[in-house]
């Protein structure tokens, strides 16, 4: 029998599937509601608006951004096309190219999509949406090799993203068919380096040869007869050659050679040479040193035993001890920090390399020699790169993130240390370097140290602090404010920033240095120093941190400090590094709720900061400013009985600002939302990840759970990219970022379409953070958010029921449908209720030895109507889907009549009709079952219902009454009179 069905599903493959209750797919105020177009609207709010009399390119892009959305691609052109005619900003127009240019793919216009997509790279030769847009068209062409080395650049920025490298993996077996249909000899292998070699050769010859060469090096097969045949003399002549084009196609041969395969590795890296390596690497070509870089780390991870593992059995006999090799790259790598033969971008790939390899991953892993390595033999060459002045005449070539970069290690090493002697070691050193200078009277070499300081401070801030409390180190910075120098009040206003942060070091600069800081201000012509000198004040103005009683300057000069910072800000005819310092100042001042409320309404100096936020070394500072500004930060909870006390003892009791009262905060929110927030934080979460730290992608995902608050908001959010961002937030990072990044995703997840919200293959990968929140030390509100999660996903397809029972979350999910709060048990038992449709979880019902299938039937029997919508929907399912699960049914409790013939009676005709499909489905299952249901008052039950006159709006129930009357006719258990 085909049960009438509650909801009208195209394509439901199992008729019982019909009495399967509502997906809880979009929510609002507690209530469910079946989502749909109507819902798709909702998340792109103003399609309906006509926009043809508006000219400004943003927001004609804006509008293009809306039909793409709406999947009104020609529409969608058509604004795009107009922005274009219309802009005459360089960024926006490589957008609007990239963005037609999808609009192209979609349209299977790929020839035109392949000319957009090169417009923009040619703007902007890292736009990695670009790149990876011509790929897909180029593919969709039959360029294949072309198409490969676009997807290749992809992989080379964003290593870890999954989909570049299923994109490579799928392009390069197509290659590498097409070249072994066109021979697969050795000597076809010199072939290729014969047109490779041949400086004659056409230059279309050549690419090809060159990615059929990548392709082979990248399988096993191919990497074995390069390498057997004297390929990596060959290479390494092609790398001789200075052409750019054929030395990335070597190094990328390379690299594809020792993926994987120890012995191989080893091999080339004696062969090539370590020194060679890192001469490459330090050339000053971006893709060059990025790609050679990419070599090193191969080869490291195949001696550390990471990366992708194969086994080649006699062949590793050949390795014998790897430690040897490891040590020898690193001890290069610390050799390149200090040479002033390598580059700027050189030094970082070095920084980089260290920063992956030698801290451990896994502090549970007892070993550090690897840390401990480079502390005794590079530590000194390490504060030497932080200790560098820009502005002095012999620093070594430096880039602007090669500083921070070298903080970051300096502090990734000090957290990899196990125990105290270790610590106390490392602090050591550090003196030694602060003390070096001291009685020599080389005021450079002082500097250097004070800057030194500064860059431990941006580090490990502990070590920093103690290295502050040494003898005459304040005094020191405090004194070189006072200096005629400009270098020297540029290096001390630096440090006195850094130093400031604790409380107890900022009431010393206050009463010691804030007078010589105003007086740098006011007297200072060099725009750098009077910045810094600003940035100064301004963090000895927030010392006091949101507590409005703790101000350290007076009413209105905090407002005024950022007035000032907003205003170098905004202005672009200072370089960029000068007007980074106002974004650091106002990172410190938006912790006053007067600067943070003046701030987001002025939209310039926000639109500023986000521009500037494209630069690796403020992303901490941005992220700082917008979590005050949300007031995303920890508060502690004031006990009125305790606050009592500590006025009566006369203590300190913090003080809350008026604006930063709920209210304030929303608007808030609401102007960063306007401004283009998502887009910003979007941008930030795909930085270099020596640089994303997890203390910045922390205070990102606090950003995102922010603005995640208000239900109506999360469209937009998911329209600029906010549900792709927050997924590697909530996977890695510290253990507070990924919570509060999973609960983002969760508020996201409760009510958006997964279709939507998260496309393609990125649905599964959300499973996982929503999983994580099902914990008892999780509070209520995530508990019950990430449930919600997890029930409209369950209900969008049975690979995602499956994911969800792989990762776990059915213990969890039935130990929340025990729990006290109606709400939370309410939306577990929901979850359940979609993840029964599963043939696995069905199994566990039958299986024996478990009280599941009790706690759905008593679940029925409970007064909260949505809660009986919900397990009587389950047991609906589970009865038609298991005959086991009927009799198993009567036997699991006692009160199963009576729920049964309550839910057949209920007011409610959802929860009539998911009980009378239970009674059919106990009917139909067994003959000896449904005469001892005849028995009962249940029969007289089914006959009031079955004689009712046909009603449209309850037919359904009706037409299952009768149809339950008709079975046990069928049975002969009753009379065909009995339905007269």
């Amino acid at each position: 029998m085909q049960v009438p069905p509650t909801l009208s599903w195209a394509g439901c493959p199992e008729p019982w599937l019909r009495a399967l209750p509502r997906h809880y797919i979009a929510r609002g105020g507690g209530q469910a509601v079946v989502t749909g177009d109507a819902d798709r609207q909702q998340e792109l709010p103003g399609l309906a608006q006509t926009w043809s009399g508006r000219r400004d390119p943003v927001q004609l892009k804006e509008e293009g951004n809306k039909y793409f959305q709406a999947n009104d691609y020609e529409k969608a052109v058509q604004s795009y096309t107009q922005a274009i005619k219309l802009n005459k900003d360089k960024a926006l127009q490589a957008v609007l190219y990239r963005n037609r240019a999808a609009c192209f793919l979609k349209k299977e216009e790929y020839a035109k999509a392949a000319s957009d997509a090169s417009r923009a790279i040619d703007i902007n030769t890292s736009d990695i949406k670009a790149l990876y847009r011509r790929s897909q068209a180029l593919e969709k062409l039959g360029k294949l090799d072309q198409a490969f080395k676009d997807v290749q650049k992809c992989a080379t920025m964003e290593p870890r993203n999954k989909n570049f490298q299923e994109t490579l993996r799928r392009l390069g077996a197509d290659i590498q068919e097409k070249v072994n249909a066109g021979g697969s000899s050795p000597g076809f292998t010199d072939q290729m380096f014969e047109i490779l070699l041949d400086e004659n050769s056409e230059k279309e010859k050549r690419e090809k040869a060159a990615n059929n060469l990548i392709v082979l090096g990248r399988e096993e097969a191919g990497a074995e007869r390069i390498f057997q045949n004297n390929g990596v003399s060959l290479l390494l002549q092609l790398i001789e050659t200075k052409n750019p084009e054929l030395i990335l196609a070597a190094v990328r041969t390379l690299s594809g050679m020792c993926t994987g395969h120890k012995a191989r590795a080893t091999a080339i890296l004696h062969y090539l040479g370590i020194d060679n390596i890192c001469m490459w690497m330090s050339v000053d070509n971006e893709e060059i040193s990025l790609a050679v870089c990419n070599l090193l780390q191969t080869i490291t991870d195949c001696l550390l035993g990471q990366g992708k593992e194969e086994h080649h059995g006699k062949e590793e006999a050949v390795v014998l001890d790897t430690k040897k090799d490891v040590r020898m790259i690193t001890m290069r790598l610390l050799d390149m920090l200090v040479s002033k033969q390598v580059s700027g971008q050189g030094r970082d790939r070095a920084l980089n390399l260290l920063n992956k390899n030698i801290p451990r991953k896994d502090l549970n892993d007892q070993d550090n020699s690897r840390t401990i390595f480079v502390i005794d033999n590079g530590l000194k060459k390490i504060l030497k790169v932080v200790g560098q002045i820009p502005e002095m005449p012999d620093c070594l070539p430096l880039t602007e993130n090669t500083q921070l970069t070298a903080s970051v290690l300096l502090n990734k090493l000090y957290d990899d240390l196990r125990c105290d002697p270790e610590r106390d070691n490392y602090r050591v050193i550090c003196e030694e370097y602060i003390n070096w200078p001291r009685g020599t009277g080389n005021m450079d070499k002082t500097l250097h140290a004070i800057q030194m300081v500064s860059g431990i401070l941006q580090g490990p801030f502990d070590l920093g602090n103690k290295l502050l409390g040494m003898k005459g180190v304040m005094e020191m910075m405090v004194a070189l404010c006072g200096s005629e120098r400009e270098i020297d009040q540029l290096v001390a206003v630096e440090a006195l920033i850094h130093a400031s942060t604790k409380l107890s070091r900022a009431s010393f600069i206050i009463s010691n240095g804030v007078t010589l800081l105003k007086e740098i201000y006011k007297k200072t012509k060099n725009e750098k120093i009077k910045i810094r000198a600003l940035v100064g004040l301004c963090k000895l103005g927030s010392a006091g941190g949101t507590d409005y009683g703790l101000r350290q300057f007076a009413e209105g000069s905090t407002e005024k400090l950022a007035k000032q910072c907003r205003k170098w800000l905004c202005n672009t005819s200072i370089d960029a590094r000068t007007r980074k310092w106002a974004v650091e100042g106002l990172a410190y001042l938006t912790l006053d709720a007067d600067v943070k409320d003046d701030f987001v309404e002025d939209e310039p100096a926000l639109q500023a900061m986000f521009e500037l936020a494209s630069d690796k070394t403020i992303l901490y500072s941005v992220a700082s400013a917008l979590v005050n500004c949300t007031n995303s930060y920890d508060t502690k909870e004031l006990v009125p009985e305790l606050v009592q006390l500590a006025k009566f003892s006369k203590q300190h009791v913090p003080e809350e600002h008026p604006k930063d009262k709920k209210d304030f905060v929303v608007k808030r929110v609401k102007r960063l939302l306007k401004a283009g927030v998502v887009s910003a934080l979007a941008c930030m979460v795909k930085a270099d990840s020596a640089i994303l730290t997890d203390q910045s992608k922390e205070l990102i995902a606090r950003v995102f759970l922010a603005l995640c608050e208000d239900p109506k908001d999360r469209g937009t959010i998911v329209a600029q990219g906010g549900g792709k961002a927050l997924i590697p937030l909530a996977v890695e990072g510290t253990e507070v970022g990924k919570i509060k990044a999973s609960h983002a995703l969760a508020k996201i997840a409760a009510i958006s379409n997964p279709d939507i919200a998260f496309p393609g293959e990125r649905v599964y990968e959300v499973v996982r953070p929503l999983v994580s929140l099902l914990n008892t030390e999780r509070d209520g509100l995530q508990n019950y958010e990430a449930l919600l999660g997890l029930t409209n996903f369950s209900g969008r397809s049975d690979k995602l029921r499956m994911k969800i029972v792989k990762e776990r979350a059915l213990p969890d999910i039935e130990n929340y449908m025990f729990e006290n709060h109606d709400q939370i048990r309410q939306a577990a038992t929901e979850c359940m209720c979609n993840l029964v449709v599963n043939k696995e979880v069905q199994e566990r019902f039958v299986a024996d030895g478990n009280d599941r299938l009790k706690l759905v039937v008593l679940l029925c029997g409970e007064d909260d109507e949505k809660l009986q919508v919900a397990a009587s929907g389950a047991l609906a399912m589970l009865t038609a889907a298991q005959k086991k699960l009927c009799s198993k049914m009567t036997e699991v409790t006692t009160q199963w009549l009576e729920i049964l013939q309550r839910l057949c009676l209920h007011d409610n005709m959802e929860v009539q009709h998911r009980g009378l499909v239970i009674a059919f489905n106990l009917i139909s299952a067994d003959k000896e079952l449904a005469m001892k249901m005849v028995k009962t008052e249940l029969l007289e039950i089914l006959t009031y219902v079955g004689k009712q006159e046909d009603d449209p709006k309850k037919q359904h129930i009706i037409n299952v009454a009768r149809d339950c009357l008709t079975k046990c006719m069928d049975y002969g258990l009753i009379k065909p009179l009995s339905r007269a």
